[in-house]
C-alpha cells in the first residue's frame, strides 16, 4: 500500500464541533464531536478522495486520449 502525507486542518465551530479538512484533496472534509472520532472520519474521507482521484485519472487516460 502506498503511503501519503497530508496536512490536516482542524477547527472548532461555535457549537463545539470539530471540523477537519485536507487542503491537498478537493472536497476532503468531515466533522465530529471529538478529536478521536474526527481522526477516524478524516481517514475514511482521505481514502475515498484518493479513490475518486484515481478513478478520474483512469477515466482521463481512457477517454481523453
Amino acid at each position: 500500500m502506498k503511503k501519503y502525507e497530508f496536512t490536516l486542518i482542524i477547527e472548532k465551530d461555535e457549537d463545539g464541533i470539530f471540523i477537519g479538512s485536507v487542503p491537498q484533496l478537493k472536497g476532503c472534509h468531515t466533522q465530529a464531536r471529538t478529536i478521536d472520532e474526527l481522526l477516524k472520519r478524516i481517514k475514511e474521507a482521505i481514502e475515498l478522495c484518493i479513490e475518486v482521484e484515481k478513478d478520474i485519472e483512469l477515466y482521463k487516460r481512457i477517454y481523453e486520449n
